[in-house]
């Protein structure tokens, strides 16, 4: 894995961390493939119950794609006659993308300052989203002539509405981490010397949590969104079922008969 992108798993939380502060943590290829190798791998490791996506630096979470890679390789595409460039959505983030909304186990963003076009795209990819005070956030899209891509056409709409949805990507502009607060956009609003440690307690409290439920969850706000009610009442069925099957449902029951605080397995 590159080391624009630093994979650490302890306690059953995995922090992955963009590392190109320098850069405003922006995706060059390098980038984009660890950060989904790391995604996919934290989805899939059982012994991950949690996961939190940060940043290094104060300025910016990601600002999306690194332009001055982009605009080389456009000039590479163009001199040889292919079209190879706008191939990485489908292979780097439709695979990121995908990784952090399907795990079966909490996404926490740690959105640490400026996140923009597919920054933004992986911020809302994730289940919850701590924010400093000082960061924003920006589509991006439109004003380098490109459409939606890394899930916001999905997420976007579902977290603001379809109609301001239109506008931030229709007139992109710096949005403030209060606004975007009151949009729905970050869950939680701190200061900024006190994200790092906010984010961590939140996903570490999530890490230890009763991670079937979490993972049936997150399946089932997903299903409902796009499904009849009686659909979503056969999936809620569905998924009540296996959680009810869990160990950790028996802790749970059996603490709260004990007056005790559950410690859950994760299974």
């Amino acid at each position: 894995m590159a080391d624009t992108v630093l994979y650490e798993v302890s306690d059953g939380l995995a922090t992955i961390t963009l590392n190109r502060p320098g850069a405003m943590n922006a995706m060059d290829t390098g980038t984009k493939v660890a950060l989904r190798d790391a995604a996919r791998q934290a989805a899939a490791d059982p012994e991950v119950r949690a996961i939190l996506l940060t940043a290094a630096g104060d300025r910016a979470f990601c600002v999306g794609q690194d332009l001055k890679e982009h605009i080389g390789l456009l000039a590479a595409d163009k001199e040889s006659g292919s079209r190879h460039t706008m191939n990485t959505v489908r292979e780097h983030y439709n695979p990121i993308v995908r990784a952090l909304t399907g795990a079966p186990k909490p996404v926490v963003a740690a959105v640490n300052g400026v996140a923009a076009g597919a920054g933004l795209g992986f911020a809302l990819a994730a289940d919850y989203r701590i924010v400093a005070d000082t960061a924003a956030f920006n589509t991006s899209f439109a004003g380098v002539a490109l459409t939606a891509d890394s899930g916001i056409s999905w997420t976007l709409p579902r977290v603001v509405g379809p109609g301001r949805a239109a506008d931030l990507l229709l007139f992109p502009r710096s949005i403030t981490a209060q606004e975007a607060y009151e949009l729905g956009i970050a869950n939680r609003l701190v200061p900024a010397g006190e994200l790092r440690a906010e984010a961590e307690k939140v996903a570490r409290a999530l890490a230890t949590g009763p991670t079937v439920a979490y993972a049936a969850l997150k399946e089932a706000v997903a299903y409902g969104l796009t499904h009849s009610l009686d659909e979503t009442l056969e999936k809620e069925d569905e998924l009540q079922t296996r959680a009810g099957a869990s160990e950790d449902h028996l802790i749970a029951v059996q603490a709260f008969v004990d007056k005790e605080k559950p410690k859950y397995l994760g299974r």
